[in-house]
């Protein structure tokens, strides 16, 4: 069954273009003129990812992903034409999995999506996985830390996912992006520290000093070494 992306801008010629787009790449497309009208769509519609402009009418881009996160953990990927990194960096503190920055290729929009969706929806093997208090299911998608039910974006479910089935093991930040983004030619490493500090303040019990996921100063990241991972 084809994928559905929701195309969220205020400009009608490009909702035109990205629909005929994606079309033609086997999606199946709905689309919303600003962040109000995207809500109703979504609720009706459930697709399976949005792609989000930021600077709308009525209700704009962060404004959508406040609302829509209380409720969804459906991914999302920001088309903003601002060139300040620190917007990219508030859109992804307040949920987004990745961004593009317009003009964009729309090769590269459309691997992006791909990215996204397959982490969504891959095959699942070793569905359980645990470390110390924290357990995570492939299948179901359900995060626990000490019992506690945890809501996390796809690409913070990812990134989890990741270190428990390497538990020590340093991932650099440029391995841990092309995990989520594949090969983009736009890589911002600073993309990686917003998400793993997003994941840290929903896992940790202190997250200005993590216990689980572990800063390798001027490396990257690992799960802590003495938390064993594998099926339960």
């Amino acid at each position: 069954m084809a994928k559905t992306i929701l195309i969220v801008d205020d400009t009608q010629s490009m909702r035109m273009l990205l629909r005929e787009y994606l079309a033609a790449q086997g999606f199946r497309t709905l689309s919303a003129a600003n962040g109000r009208e995207a809500l109703v769509v979504a609720q009706q519609e459930a697709p399976d990812l949005v792609l989000l402009d930021v600077m709308m009418p009525e209700l704009d881009g962060y404004e959508f992903i406040r609302h829509y996160r209380r409720h969804h953990d459906t991914p999302i990927i920001l088309l903003t034409a601002r060139l300040d990194e620190s917007d990219k960096v508030i859109g992804l503190e307040l949920g987004a999995d990745d961004y593009v920055t317009k003009p964009f290729g729309m090769a590269e929009l459309t691997a992006r999506i791909r990215a996204v969706l397959r982490r969504t929806g891959q095959p699942v093997s070793n569905s359980l996985l645990r470390a110390g208090p924290i357990l995570l299911d492939r299948a179901t998608r359900l995060v626990q830390v000490a019992g506690r039910s945890v809501d996390l974006t796809p690409s913070e479910f990812e990134l989890l996912a990741l270190f428990l089935n390497f538990p020590g093991r340093v991932f650099s930040r440029n391995e841990l992006l092309e995990r989520l983004q594949g090969d983009p030619a736009e890589r911002v490493e600073r993309t990686i520290d917003v998400h793993i500090r997003n994941l840290r303040s929903k896992i940790e019990t202190d997250p200005a000093h993590p216990q689980h996921i572990q800063t390798v100063f001027g490396v990257g990241y690992r799960l802590r070494p003495d938390e064993a991972a594998g099926t339960p």
